[in-house]
């Protein structure tokens, strides 16, 4: 019979279970001789029994009760088939539980070891029913369900916790996909929407948008973004993928999935299909795309590609699947817009209508984050229809400067590219629609910014102006609370730390980056780490589509703290950010009234010297563990006088910040300025 204790757990996964950083679990190892000896892993990254941490925990007063999603968590990461298969055997319990629920019921009322035996048979029946042979889910064995009885049991109960089958997979999938994030190429779930609303924006009128196709689904994130769809077809080269975004298809909706795993461009699994619209997050860069076996393909309608323009490939396999009038909307590194060995098929693309648009998003929409990828709307051109005359070119990156990717404001995103392809076009710094005469010359550079207007940095000269006037005030002000050092009188003093007062009940302790945005959207912003480091307002949005969660809400006069990178910043939340929730990589410490004072704990936490003990060094990452932070004990009074002076450090330091941000806008504003004429030398 399968026992629990067979569930091993990662120091990492010990931190997650006792609320606190690696580095605490470290020195516990150290300093407590009887914290569980190693059973798995290797000498640098050891792995402990579940069991017995989570006995240990509780001996030492450090744990209550495992939450439950904690547990399946766990499970699940210690399976002994590994994560990805454990997620497929529960995805297939999750199935039974969705489409049968009264199965279930009378298959729990088994002992581990007879469950174990008949669950194959069962999952046999509900993967032929709903994904028909051959597919992409093989069946599990009786060796792979019975060491997975306890965690499909758990997972079973999260479902009912959760508020259903769905819910529960999406929240394990999110936990493996964030705990592994350079595993997968991920598309944000607002961007996958805005794929799938320009998909259906392009396509006929009347027509739904039924039939949707996916060749490089990953773990089905743009299928699942497709509002009411009739059939999803997916296909991954990644076997897991495959299985698992098929799961995650069917545990969403009630659409006919159909899912294969396969080279797409070599071993297409769908070579009759006429879908309504295709979707695609591809590969991006291959050398090895087929290059040498596909030279004679039918999919080339456009020009064979060269070997390094494998993204010109996916686009003529997307549009091959098309039915006349269907349209495909693409994900696409900016350079394929302009490399000359891609300037013939997309002079043709151009020529013969398929290209209909071309959207530049701004840095951080998707991975990789760093660069400003391009949207390709494409339409399969009917045999009786004319070519427009016109290319569509939108470019998003204007209207969020300064941005990372926790804060684009997708809305306004959406609502500018969908706008600009209903009215094709718009102001000429964001949106143009350009004759395609005027694109069909040496180069066929699609680049949009090729093609709109830039505006101006600082704007007119009056502008300026008033810019210039500001930052005098700001400087004036800023000279005004420019602190004078006093020397203090040497003496040691009485210290204490974060997890001591903590444990003292002197303030509590949140972890952010855990909640969703309720079902039917939601508008809580979320403080970021980003926000904390630059003084800004909350920025982020909440996850969507996940399970619900409650998030973690900032109040008033509570202290937030990265716990990454090294630096000693803490931010004390003021009237205007409270009711803003947690963001990742944030630690929340809520002082108790009347016994901490907020400015006086903030300000001590910001130490050079007192972020350094309490920093871990081990990884490539420095994290913070705030409960080792240290602070004086002092009276009440004292750390009220000590919290004032440290409040005017503050304005101090936010009234340099807007100097340096004034003094940056009216450099740049005027060298734009003097470059297009605007403003006069003076």
């Amino acid at each position: 019979m399968p026992e629990e204790s067979t569930t091993e757990v990662t120091a990492a996964g010990i931190a997650r279970l006792a609320g606190v950083g690696r580095a605490a679990v470290s020195n516990w190892r150290r300093r407590h001789a009887d914290f569980p000896k190693p059973v798995g892993g290797t000498e640098t990254s050891p792995s402990f029994s579940l069991a017995d941490i989570e006995q240990w925990l509780r001996d030492q007063g450090k744990l209550a009760e495992v939450p439950l999603r904690e547990r399946v968590s766990q499970q699940l990461a210690g399976h002994p088939s590994g994560t990805v298969a454990a997620l497929v055997h529960t995805g297939c319990a999750l199935l039974l539980l969705r489409t049968r629920p009264g199965a279930w019921t009378e298959l729990a009322a088994l002992p581990d070891d007879r469950l174990g035996e008949v669950l194959p048979g069962v999952f046999e029946e509900i993967l032929t029913a709903r994904f028909g042979v051959p597919r992409s889910v093989h069946t599990p064995t009786p060796a792979d369900t019975l060491p997975a009885v306890p965690l499909l049991r758990a997972a079973v109960e999260l479902a009912v916790e959760l508020g259903g089958a769905r819910q529960a997979f999406e929240f394990l999938l999110g936990r493996h996909l964030d705990a592994n994030p350079r595993q997968y190429t991920l598309t944000p779930p607002p961007l996958a929407e805005l794929m799938a609303a320009l998909a259906a924006a392009a396509a006929p009128e009347g027509r739904p948008v039924a039939t949707v196709l996916d060749p490089a689904s990953g773990t089905g994130g743009l299928l699942r973004a497709v509002p009411h769809p009739t059939v999803l077809c997916a296909q991954d080269a990644d076997p897991d993928l495959a299985a698992l975004s098929a799961l995650r298809l069917a545990l969403h909706g009630d659409a006919d999935i159909r899912s294969a795993a396969g080279d797409t461009l070599r071993a297409d699994a769908f070579p009759e299909l006429a879908a309504d619209a295709v979707l695609c997050h591809p590969p991006f860069n291959e050398r090895t795309w087929g290059h040498d076996e596909l030279a004679y393909d039918p999919r080339w309608e456009y020009g064979f590609p060269a070997r390094t323009e494998s993204e010109l490939a996916w686009v003529q396999h997307a549009l091959a699947r098309l039915r006349d009038g269907g349209a495909a909307v693409l994900l696409m590194p900016p350079a394929v817009a302009s490399r000359r060995s891609g300037r013939r098929i997309r002079a043709d693309l151009l020529r013969r209508g398929a290209l209909r648009a071309v959207v530049a998003l701004p840095a951080g929409a998707a991975p990789p984050y760093g660069i400003p990828l391009h949207l390709w709307v494409l339409v399969r051109p009917g045999a009786d229809q004319r070519p427009p005359a016109e290319t569509l070119f939108v470019d998003t990156a204007g209207l969020v400067p300064d941005a990372g990717r926790d804060r684009l404001p997708w809305t306004t995103l959406r609502n500018t590219v969908l706008d600009a392809w209903a009215g094709r076009g718009g102001e000429e710094s964001v949106a143009r629609a350009v004759p395609v005469i005027e694109l069909l010359d040496d180069e066929v550079d699609l680049a949009p910014a090729r093609y709109l207007t830039a505006p101006a940095a600082g704007g007119t000269a009056p502008e300026l102006a008033a810019v210039r006037d500001r930052l005098d005030e700001t400087l004036r002000r800023t000279r005004g609370l420019a602190p004078t050092p006093v020397p203090a009188r040497p003496g040691p003093r009485p210290l204490t730390t974060v997890g001591e007062l903590a444990r003292t009940g002197a303030l509590q302790l949140r972890t952010g980056g855990s909640g969703t945005a309720p079902a039917g959207g939601g508008d809580v912003p979320v403080l970021t780490e980003h926000d904390v480091l630059s003084g800004g307002a909350p920025s982020g949005t909440l996850p969507v589509g996940g399970p619900a969660e409650e998030p973690v809400l900032v109040a008033e006069d509570d202290v937030v703290v990265p716990v990454l990178g090294g630096g000693s910043v803490a931010r004390v939340v003021d009237a205007a950010t409270a009711g803003a929730a947690l963001g990742r990589n944030l630690q929340l410490l809520r002082p108790a009234p009347g016994v901490l004072d907020p400015w006086f704990l903030a300000g001590f936490l910001r130490g050079t010297a007192n972020n350094r003990q309490a920093s871990s060094f081990a990884s490539t990452a420095t994290r913070l563990d705030v409960r080792r932070l240290q602070l004086p004990r002092l009276s009440p009074a004292d750390q009220r006088r000590h919290g004032a002076h440290f409040r005017s450090l503050a304005e101090f330091e936010e009234a340099l910040r807007l100097a340096a941000r004034l003094g940056e806008q009216l450099v740049q504003g005027l060298y734009d300025g003097l470059a297009d004429g605007s403003v006069e030398p003076g």
